[in-house]
């Protein structure tokens, strides 16, 4: 792990830590005397530093977590935030890391067009970097003892599908998926088959799904109906294992995901 700056951000305690790990861009953020929770987000860009984020608005998730956290008589989480791989030599960079690697190659054909072939995925790299390299040695440094029933991985559109991939990947690893928006129309039906068929099950487990209706969101709403029958189906009925929410008059961005995140939050740390 090689540091690259600290910076502040308003309203959260102490420093923001960005690093790198073998070219990987890392920030993260845990309070002073480190903590038993733990939450892995995908685009990392996106999570602290408006500077970086794609429309400079980013998901507030520390002053979230905080705020949650209090509320519950809980310390806040570590927050690891993974930066997507896009850049100007590798433009399309963030769907070879976010896209279900074995759910493609496993013959499901992606109804969407991609500028790159299947040999170029790189999304069990990407998850396998995250949980032997990035969260040990980030656990390390900063005190932090997560144990997999306080552990959750967060994302949002591509992050969503990544999130639930991740579930099927490493289960033994973390026990809690938030998915916002997630992006279903890559790969259909088949796709939703595919995740949902291979998580573990609902016992231990809690997975949160959401979305907006405005602009891409709004096309998501049979496919996210279908999602949530399929989860009934395989034994996600109980609201403490699965929650589906629908955010009126919210789209596809993070000032959108940021304005309910804090219910997200809840169900993940609440008990």
């Amino acid at each position: 792990m090689q540091e690259i700056k600290r910076y502040q951000v308003r309203g959260v305690p102490g420093e923001i830590n960005r690093v790198s790990f073998d070219g990987r861009i890392v920030d993260y953020w845990a309070p002073k005397a480190g903590s038993d929770h733990l939450l892995i987000a995908h685009d990392g860009q996106n999570i602290f530093d408006p500077h970086t984020a794609s429309f400079r608005n980013t998901w507030r998730m520390a002053q979230s977590a905080i705020r949650i956290s209090q509320g519950l008589g809980k310390t806040p989480p570590l927050i690891i935030a993974v930066f997507h791989s896009s850049d100007k030599t590798d433009p399309h960079g963030r769907g070879k890391d976010l896209t279900p690697e074995k759910a493609f190659k496993s013959g499901i054909e992606p109804m969407m067009r991609y500028e790159f072939g299947l040999n170029a995925l790189r999304g069990d790299k990407y998850l396998n970097q995250i949980f032997t390299q990035i969260v040990p040695t980030v656990c390390e440094v900063s005190k932090t003892n997560a144990t997999p029933d306080s552990t959750a991985v967060i994302g949002s559109s591509m992050g969503g599908l990544a999130t639930l991939y991740a579930m099927t990947q490493f289960p033994e690893r973390f026990q809690s998926a938030l998915a916002f928006s997630t992006h279903w129309p890559i790969g259909g039906e088949p796709l939703v088959n595919w995740l949902l068929e291979h998580l573990p099950n609902a016992t231990n487990n809690k997975i949160w799904m959401s979305r907006g209706t405005k602009g891409l969101d709004a096309t998501y709403v049979e496919l996210q109906n279908y999602a949530d029958r399929k989860m009934s189906e395989l034994g996600w009925h109980k609201p403490k294992h699965y929650k589906s929410k629908v955010f009126n008059r919210t789209g596809h961005n993070e000032r959108s995901w940021a304005k309910y995140l804090d219910e997200a939050m809840g169900f993940w740390l609440s008990t």
